[in-house]
């Protein structure tokens, strides 16, 4: 059973009223804030090249550490809570958080100043911190245990009164569901505060003499692990570990205990030890029941499974477990990004060459349907190798088979994982037929989208077009979109003589009229799929509109004219927990495809759609059931679409 919280009366009826200093100082930089630590990194490499203070450098590392860390934490915990395991509380994440919590990385970036500005007026170039001092790191966890948590404790409590809470606390709290980079996203004023509180411990054996370069790394670390931990929203700390020294329970907080403070409001207050909220009686009464409940979560079985995989290096990072603030965008180039591009390879290579199995990274509700999305570790150039051929079928026929055990009803195959050119037809799995006819006892169903995609791709075309222009590979969905469109007396221009070839035999009768070879006309739409040229755009009047009809959108090479996006739809207002871009696809938009397996589960549709020569399922019988069951059509700006057809 799923964990529910419900926000108390309390939090519903705080307004957010920004107080002094509630924006950061250099909010106005945007992505561009990393700029004000480009002195500081200068300096440091100067500083080492010349009089060999390394010190400096130090500080920068430790800010590097500080990022990766968070981002291995958000990795991992958006994995958890993706498979269902041992959540704590089952509502959902939107994009609204996310967009307020890309500011996570502001207080490392406010920590490396005070850290670079004490090394340079109280510490001095002059003298250097021993590398280990145990005295230091005694004093430091005392220092934590007491004044750090009791002051916290009750500073923590003053931020829920009405005054400071409407103006500052208020923030942190509009996440009801926390992800790990919750815990630092505060108001410029709050952390101001919060780091006065920490630096005690350190400030403190600064003063005494007894700090070390192995106490400061370490208490930092412990902030942003035991941060990160009470907000992934997943229970990982076993009941052993309490077993073996019971009075840990008042020593360490674990995720459910702090979850309860983001549901509940007035309860556990604490920062990482819960002993105070005993003492002073707030300790939430459900903390335990809580905690063990949480533990019992067991994976959870979607009803459907979207199966997709990687696209370009960069798609890495784009992906949910990769940068929450690049998957919550449509996949584009940054210019840090070829930066870490030797990282970048070597991470590609570990998941694509060590990794020999799918497994989830999202989880969407619609309604009572529970759809789950699983990566093949692969990229778009390992599907166009013989090389990789067997290992990428194996991978997807254990991802097919291992559904069906748990009861999954859809398995919907998305990108290149179902084959996308009739030519590659026979080289991969037919679009999905492969594994059908292998097992053919399959109780889950294979989809591979196509029949939606065509008709969404149908439905795009503006009213009164009477002529378009067809240029791309031959696949099932293009097929589709010249059938429908030749049944309905629409005109099809063919730039190649092969590609006429390959359509006509698919047509009969007086639509092999509508079917045209030309060299020299071209009409204002363009229907485009994977390999159309720079030089055939260019021969494009001006004001052509290019509607893909591929998985993979066109270089857009023309200023004036018009480029609508890979078939895709609107998703209704009532699927929940979306808060990343599939893809190079705006917000809330789904792919056809995808969009095609979700309809089949919801509609429980009892047959598969796979293979180039099995009857898709009635075209426009899914186009009608997907917009019975709240997608809509995306369509160009001002553009009114052929709803006939």
């Amino acid at each position: 059973m799923h964990i529910h919280h419900h926000r108390s009366l309390y939090g519903e009826k705080m307004a957010s009223r920004p107080g002094l200093l509630t924006d950061w100082p250099w909010t106005p930089l945007g992505s561009f804030k990393y700029l004000v630590l480009a002195p500081l990194v200068i300096d440091s490499i100067y500083s080492y090249a010349i009089i060999r203070d390394h010190e400096k450098l130090l500080v920068m590392a430790l800010m590097v550490w500080r990022i990766v860390h968070s981002q291995v934490w958000i990795s991992f915990s958006r994995y958890q809570t993706a498979k269902g395991t041992k959540r704590i509380v089952d509502k959902s994440i939107e994009f609204d958080q996310v967009d307020r919590e890309r500011t996570w990385d502001d207080q490392i970036i406010f920590n490396t100043l005070i850290a670079y500005l004490t090394k340079v007026y109280m510490i001095g170039t002059d003298h250097t911190l021993p590398f280990w001092r145990l005295d230091g790191l005694v004093l430091v966890a005392l220092l934590h245990a007491g004044p750090v948590e009791f002051i916290y404790y009750w500073f923590h409590r003053a931020l829920h009164h009405h005054f400071l809470y409407s103006r500052y606390h208020s923030h942190h709290h509009s996440s009801i569901v926390s992800e790990p980079i919750t815990s630092v996203v505060h108001p410029f004023a709050e952390h101001i505060a919060y780091t006065l509180i920490l630096l005690t411990p350190l400030i403190t054996t600064l003063v005494c003499g007894t700090i070390s370069v192995v106490s400061i790394a370490l208490y930092i670390t412990y902030v942003d692990f035991m941060n990160n931990l009470g907000h992934c929203n997943f229970e990982l700390i076993p009941k052993s570990f309490f077993s073996l020294f019971p009075p840990l329970k008042f020593l360490c907080y674990t995720p459910s205990f702090h979850s309860l403070h983001h549901t509940q409001f007035r309860t556990n207050y604490s920062l990482f030890m819960p002993m105070y909220d005993y003492i002073y009686g707030t300790n939430d009464k459900c903390s335990d029941s809580l905690y063990e409940t949480s533990l019992g979560q067991d994976e959870e079985k979607p009803d459907a499974i979207y199966l997709t995989h990687l696209t370009s290096l960069d798609s890495i990072y784009h992906l949910r477990l990769g940068f929450a603030s690049l998957s919550s965008h449509p996949l584009s180039s940054r210019c840090y990004l070829f930066l870490m591009r030797p990282f970048t390879i070597i991470l590609s290579f570990i998941l694509s060459f060590l990794s020999f199995r799918s497994f989830a990274f999202e989880r969407n509700r619609f309604r009572d349907l529970t759809l789950h999305s699983h990566l093949v570790p692969k990229f778009s150039s390992h599907f166009k190798s013989q090389q990789q051929k067997e290992s990428i079928n194996k991978m997807i026929e254990t991802a097919i088979l291992e559904a069906e055990k748990k009861g999954v009803r859809v398995m919907s195959l998305g990108l290149l994982n179902q084959a996308s050119f009739i030519t590659m037809y026979k080289e991969l799995n037919g679009y999905g037929e492969m594994y059908v006819r292998k097992h053919p006892k399959l109780k889950i169903r294979i989809v591979d989208g196509s029949s939606l995609a065509a008709q969404v791709v149908v439905h795009s075309i503006p009213v009164g077009t009477r002529e378009v222009l067809f240029r791309g590979q031959i696949t099932k969905v293009a097929r589709a979109i010249v059938t429908s469109l030749c049944q309905n007396g629409v005109k099809v221009m063919v730039l190649r003589e092969e590609e006429h070839c390959m359509l006509a035999r698919f047509l009969s009768g007086h639509c092999k009229e509508n079917l045209v070879l030309t060299t020299n006309y071209y009409p204002m739409i363009w229907l485009v799929g994977d390999r159309i040229s720079k030089e055939e755009q260019k021969r494009a009047a001006k004001g052509t509109r290019f509607l893909p009809f591929s998985q993979f959108p066109p270089t857009q090479l023309r200023k004036d004219c018009f480029y609508h996006t890979t078939p895709a739809m609107i998703i209704p207002d009532t699927a929940e927990n979306i808060d990343s871009c599939e893809n190079w696809l705006g917000r809330r938009v789904m792919s056809a495809w995808r969009v095609g397996g979700i309809v089949h589960a919801l509609e429980g549709w009892d047959e598969h759609e796979c293979g180039l020569d099995v009857p898709m399922v009635s075209p426009h019988g899914v186009w009608e059931a997907a917009l019975r069951n709240g997608f809509q059509p995306l369509v160009l700006p001002s553009l009114e679409t052929n709803n006939s057809l």
